[in-house]
Parts: structure tokens; sequence; C-alpha cells
């Protein structure tokens, strides 16, 4: 008898954990797909991993229906597409910022969701998996609205672990702590000078320390749902507090 190649949706897959998260996938043998806004970099990982990409951006829901309408059931839905920017009370915040922190963190995962999930119900099975954050257990100074963002991300995954209980959907989340990749190069508007200096004088986490917690989550056998995982780097207790040498 032979088994079907699991498969295994992972948006925002052009940087950081999304492309390490598609790569610890496909090492693992699933059958992979990804999406991004960047074409030339989903050509790329086409190259690399032979994975099916599709460009289009979770922001916009019709394009988001278009592209996905069509996939069928994944094993796997992973929602990994945000992004965080500035970091200034909340009186200097930009208002650019906050919406596309809101429409890509927020309404981009339900976008996403909302296509794909009625399907799997429908089916039985498949797994949503929601990279969420620490700052959805805690807020920090500077950064309401990427915080209110995430905290709206655990909240989405812990009401629809509710709302799919009963259906052989699973649904977790995985929340990282300080993770070096193109985040805070994007938080800081390509500053990078500033975006180096969040992780001064510690080790943070890589994006396939992300991607292995996310698999093993993926992975674990039917009847365990890993609910929820908050992954920090040993130089990290908390939001506010990181060990940094020299300091």
């Amino acid at each position: 008898m032979t088994h079907r190649a699991q498969r295994v949706l992972v948006t925002g897959a052009t940087s950081g954990i999304g492309s390490a998260c598609a790569r610890a996938f496909h090492r693992a043998g699933w059958q992979v797909v990804v999406t991004g806004r960047r074409q030339e970099r989903l050509d790329d990982l086409r190259a690399e991993l032979g994975c099916s990409t599709l460009c289009f951006d979770v922001r916009d829901f019709a394009a988001t229906e278009a592209a996905l309408a069509d996939q069928g059931v994944f094993d796997v839905v992973l929602n990994n597409a945000g992004l965080s920017r500035g970091l200034e009370p909340i009186w200097q915040g930009s208002l650019d910022d906050w919406n596309e922190m809101l429409d890509t963190n927020v309404k981009g995962l339900l976008h996403v969701t909302r296509v794909l999930l009625p399907g799997m119900v429908e089916a039985g099975f498949g797994h949503v998996i929601n990279i969420g954050s620490i700052a959805g257990h805690e807020a920090y100074p500077n950064g309401a609205v990427y915080c209110a963002s995430k905290h709206a991300v655990l909240a989405i995954t812990q009401s629809m672990r509710k709302d799919t209980c009963g259906t052989g959907v699973k649904v977790s989340t995985v929340d990282p702590g300080l993770v070096h990749t193109e985040f805070s190069l994007v938080r800081f508007h390509g500053d990078q000078e500033r975006a180096d200096s969040t992780y001064d004088g510690m080790t943070p986490l890589r994006g396939e320390d992300v991607a292995a917690t996310v698999l093993w989550v993926a992975e674990a056998p039917a009847h365990v749902n890993v609910a929820e995982v908050l992954l920090l780097p040993n130089d990290q207790a908390s939001a506010g507090i990181v060990a940094r040498k020299g300091k």
C-alpha cells in the first residue's frame, strides 16, 4: 500500500522563518507549496526545492481566494506571513505602519484561513499552525500595535481550536522570541545598524530553530495536538528581559 505525501502550505516563505520552514518540510518529504509577494525569491525557492509557488499578497482577499481556491485540502496550513513596522511610543506611530501590520498579521491570516479551513473541516483532517510571537503573550513599550496584532493571533488561534474541536482539524501556534531574520530590518525600514543592535551581546534563535519546532508540531501523532509553543533563546526570559554580554 502506498501513502500519499503530505502537503503543506507556507505563507510568507520568501525569507526568514517561512523559508526555513519550507526547507524543513521539504527535507522531511512533504509536498511544499509556498506563497509570498516577491516572485524572484519564490523562483529561487522553486529552483532549490522543486516546490510549487504562488505569488500574491495575503492582505488582498480576492487575490488570496483566487490563488488558493483550487489548491484542494492541505494537511498543514502554516500562517507565517507577518511583519513589524516601527518601534516608537504610540503617539508617534505611523498610520501606514499600523495598517500594514494589522492587515498582514491579522487580516492576512484570516483571509488564508477563511479560504482553506472549510475544505479541511469537510474532509475531517488538517492542521492550521499560526506563527505568533512572545509579543502575543506580553506587551512591551513602543510596540503597541505589533503586540496587539500578535495578541489577536493568539486569540484567533484559541478560538479556532474551540470552533474546530471534534472536526478532526488541529489548530496550533508557535510563538518565538528574538529570531535573527529580516524581521528587525523590516521593522526599522532598512536601517541595518539599528536592526543589528537588536541582537547585540546575545544569541538569538535562528529561523531553522523555529522551523524544527513547527515540523515537530506538524508531525505529532494524529491524536496529539501541540496547542501552543513559546520558543525563546536561552538569553531571553521575557519580552523585556534579555541577557546581553557586556551589558
